[in-house]
């Protein structure tokens, strides 16, 4: 068995730049006249570690000049070859997350850790190698490979066309590139249930049924995929991030509509980014853990709760694994010390007409020194009155009561023609902040790229940056956690608390992660109204009144884990549940 992987990214790897393979000149094992690392036989001519003579002394990681290579000792409990690796030097997966019949079984782990390549394997998308790349494996070897497992047995009825999937991709985004139609034909055209009307009923697809797909919204785009998945003839279903793009009204629905659908006779397994959400859909929970585009290991089945407090924790007690050096702790809203408040800026009587829109405020005030949550459907306004606050829109009537210095971070992202490079956008924050924003949210390492280049997790955390390290009063984030895993979720909170108090500025943050905005902010203003028509925007409140006011219109109740504190929705009709409606107290009762 390898002890250590070793894994070169192709796209930073530059030979000629460093001087013709320093890494190979700098290697002790290459002066014994062994080949650890030589140029790849490929027309790329990329460098390649022979990871059997690989020592790992970390000379090369060290000193290659564009930071390609990485060299990780892998866990002493990995007693298994990769189940995938998509190639020499390349990201290898072990193992792979369990379907069980009649469970919601969840995915938890960080970006680029291979959840989507699970997935993707087991929708067949992919076929697993066993990590020997090129290699055609027989499926009867990958049945070997999990033998004695739950994994064994769903394999077994997989070879035998026992098992049908349905697959429900993270990049809804490409859907519009694949079919050109109204959302109706493209669902009648998947419907093998005879579903439709039910799903279309489930989802709220009626109203733009007739749509063409490539017109209708991010979060319409996401309901309509998740309703193809459910339309498909399966009794494995897998969804990957269907959250994304949904408002936390949507996200509810449609995690009561993922519940109903399980049982005895299917599997479902979802990957989630929302903690809450996550909590909420499933029974049971695979952790993956690992390194980032190096390698990713598939954790044993855990209950739900126990796997989100594991994760938090940093730490597999069954395994005896830790995978993060600190754990995440959460604490009561109630704990957070408020000091004098001075007021910042407020609002009176604002109205807004956009089209047939209507945005109003009766009145309204941030303090210095405070970070004010912002909760709301989609559709309701909340990225527009943002926008009057940083002055890009006008108002039609009303006053806004401060000339303060504001940085803005939009909702939508768009920097697909921009070459600018990384290093050059961040100039000032590199200049000021670099410890307080680049090296915790890791940009270092992006500084080489063009930001037409980035991710959307990389773009979105580059942005964050940009926008903190502005010289300003009051920083207005619209949707900070969008394409974030929890991690970077969880570490953006933590940077935008910790600026806020350093530099006693004031933060108003608008998001649809539940979590992320119980962890960060102090106050909520909430919106109300009817979607694309009104928008009525109240407070801000204190947390309590606040998620008082936006729970009842969800119709649920939040507690916290006794262990680690954090938010958990109650089970509806739980006695939990009946106890927080019976005392009018929805949040932490």
């Amino acid at each position: 068995m390898k002890k250590r992987i070793a894994v070169i990214h192709k796209d930073k790897c530059n030979h000629v730049g460093c001087g013709d393979y320093l890494c190979a000149k700098l290697c002790p094992v290459n002066r014994t006249n062994e080949e650890c690392i030589k140029k790849g036989d490929d027309t790329t001519n990329k460098a390649v570690i022979d990871e059997t003579l690989c020592t790992g002394c970390g000379i090369c990681t060290k000193r290659c000049p564009f930071e390609a290579i990485e060299v990780i000792n892998l866990p002493n409990n990995l007693n298994k070859d990769p189940i995938h690796r998509y190639g020499e030097n390349s990201f290898a997966l072990f193992s792979l997350p369990t379907p069980l019949f009649g469970k919601v079984t969840g995915v938890l782990g960080k970006n680029a850790i291979g959840k989507s390549t699970a997935f993707k394997i087991l929708a067949g998308l992919i076929k697993a190698n066993l990590g020997q790349h090129g290699a055609e494996i027989e499926f009867k070897e990958i049945i070997k490979y999990f033998k004695g497992t739950e994994m064994q047995k769903f394999l077994e009825k997989l070879q035998k066309n026992e098992i049908n999937l349905s697959y429900k991709p993270q990049q809804v985004e490409l859907i519009p590139k694949q079919f050109n139609g109204t959302v109706k034909e493209l669902l009648e055209k998947i419907d093998q249930k005879n579903m439709f009307n039910e799903v279309v009923e489930k989802l709220s697809l009626k109203h733009f049924l007739d749509t063409n797909i490539r017109k209708v919204s991010g979060g319409e785009l996401q309901r309509v995929a998740i309703a193809a998945a459910v339309l498909k003839d399966s009794n494995l279903i897998l969804f990957d991030e269907p959250s994304s793009y949904l408002d936390i009204k949507q996200r509810i629905k449609v995690s009561n509509y993922i519940r109903s659908l399980s049982n005895e006779n299917n599997s479902i397994l979802v990957i989630e980014h929302d903690l809450i959400i996550l909590d909420f859909i499933t029974e049971l929970l695979n952790i993956m853990y690992g390194k980032d585009s190096v390698y990713g290991i598939v954790s044993g089945i855990k209950n739900t709760r126990e796997g989100i407090n594991s994760f938090l924790e940093g730490f597999l007690k069954e395994e005896n694994v830790r995978f993060r050096s600190n754990a995440i702790k959460f604490e009561a809203s109630q704990d957070k010390v408020k000091g004098i408040p001075i007021e910042l800026i407020s609002w009176k009587d604002i109205e807004l007409k956009l089209g047939n829109f209507v945005l109003k405020s009766p009145e309204g005030y941030l303090n210095k020194k405070e970070i004010v949550g912002i909760l709301g459907e989609n559709g309701t306004g909340k990225s527009t009155f943002v926008k009057v606050l940083a002055g890009v829109q006008k108002l039609n009537k009303g006053k806004i009561n401060s000339e303060i210095k504001v940085s803005y971070k939009p909702q939508y992202l768009d920097f697909s023609d921009n070459s600018m490079l990384v290093a050059e956008f961040l100039h000032e924050a590199v200049t000021d902040y670099t410890n307080q924003l680049i090296k915790p949210l890791d940009l270092e390492k992006l500084f080489g790229k063009k930001m037409s280049q980035l991710s959307g997790g990389e773009l979105q955390r580059t942005v964050i940056a940009h926008c903190l390290s502005k010289n300003a009063e009051l920083f207005l984030l619209d949707e900070p956690s969008a394409y974030l895993d929890i991690e970077q979720r969880l570490i953006v909170s933590k940077v935008i608390k910790r600026i806020t108090e350093e530099r006693e500025i004031t933060m108003l943050v608008v998001d649809h992660d539940l979590m992320f905005l119980d962890y960060i902010s102090e106050r909520l203003i909430v919106f109300s109204g009817t979607p694309a028509k009104e928008g009525i925007v109240e407070g801000p409140f204190s947390m309590e009144d606040g998620m008082n006011k936006f729970l009842a219109d969800l119709d649920i109740t939040l507690r916290r884990d006794h262990n680690s504190k954090r938010p958990r929705i109650n089970k509806p009709g739980s006695v939990k549940d009946r106890e927080q409606k019976a005392a009018k107290k929805l949040y932490y009762c």
